[in-house]
């Protein structure tokens, strides 16, 4: 039985799991800024949510949800999102939360880019014109040969390209699994390739440290959860703009723990480029191309 639509729990939803997820990159600034290597901390949030979502994906799939069906292609899956999240939190060491976050917002017209050449689907010219003018809008916010070359813009660049590649992948499989399957998967063989390097560089946890770690898996865990039930509720058209209202939430955390504010360039990059992205997204609805769900789309 399918369930019922009920749109306004759908965008209450998408809205709390966008309210919540920036304090992954509270957390994980805060222990790089204490001094814990960034790919510990990636290993945390891969490992320790692989065991979070392991119950739900159990209940979904039973056991057939502990190992994917095409183990290869999965890996190299989770091999771009754990070089995602790293260059991500890496840059986090150079920018502020909502900035870096503001360049990663070229995610989406990556993957327009993607579609057309690897997964050869049909892209108009107006698209291409949104893509143009969404990469303009990242130059405003680099604005490279103007301010101060920062290697945090381009790890946070690098981190919405290889997000990108995640994206299209996981396009090209789509509708192979349940989200919440998919999401068990891709974390648990992200944290086996982490945990074959990761005691090279392991420093041991506090308490206080652990318990932050453990933090970031569940808000990782819950706003991804939050999102999954979103999509069963309302349509993907419907949600795709909210995912953007993080960038409020960034905002509000990054002057909160690190008295952090974007400056007027950084907002108006970011309002070209949601604004492209939005466009894109109604493009390719009224197209009939079903972009990759948000579900997974914060690092």
């Amino acid at each position: 039985m399918n369930q019922v639509k009920r749109p306004i729990i759908g965008v209450a939803l998408m809205l709390g799991a966008m309210a919540v997820l920036p304090g992954i990159d509270v957390i994980a600034k805060l222990l790089g800024q204490q001094g814990m290597p960034i790919l510990q901390v990636v290993w945390a949030r891969l490992a320790l949510g692989a065991l979070m979502t392991l119950p739900f994906a159990l209940r979904i799939a039973g056991p057939k949800a502990l190992w994917p069906d095409r183990p290869w292609y999965h890996t190299l899956r989770a091999a771009f999102l754990v070089a995602a999240t790293f260059f991500f939190f890496l840059s986090l060491k150079w920018l502020p939360i909502a900035d870096a976050l503001a360049i990663f917002f070229v995610q989406p017209l990556i993957v327009t880019v993607l579609s057309a050449f690897v997964l050869r689907e049909a892209v108009g010219p107006r698209r291409w014109i949104a893509v143009a003018v969404g990469f303009i809008g990242t130059l405003i916010i680099i604005r490279p040969g103007i301010a101060e070359l920062n290697p945090g813009s381009w790890l946070a660049f690098g981190a919405g390209v290889t997000l990108a590649f995640y994206f299209v992948m996981t396009r090209a499989i789509s509708g192979r699994a349940h989200a919440m399957v998919t999401m068990f998967q891709t974390s648990l063989l992200g944290g086996l390739i982490l945990s074959a390097g990761i005691w090279w560089v392991w420093v041991w946890p506090s308490p206080t440290q652990w318990a932050m770690l453990a933090a970031l898996a569940f808000i990782g865990t819950a706003g991804h959860l939050l999102i999954v039930r979103a999509y069963d509720h309302a349509e993907a058209s419907l949600l795709a703009p909210l995912a953007y209202t993080e960038m409020i939430t960034s905002v509000a955390l990054g002057w909160l723990f690190f008295s952090d504010f974007p400056d007027a360039y950084t907002f108006l990059g970011v309002a070209i480029l949601i604004s492209c992205a939005i466009y894109i997204s109604m493009r390719e609805r009224a197209n009939g191309q079903v972009s990759a769900p948000k579900a997974q789309a914060q690092p």
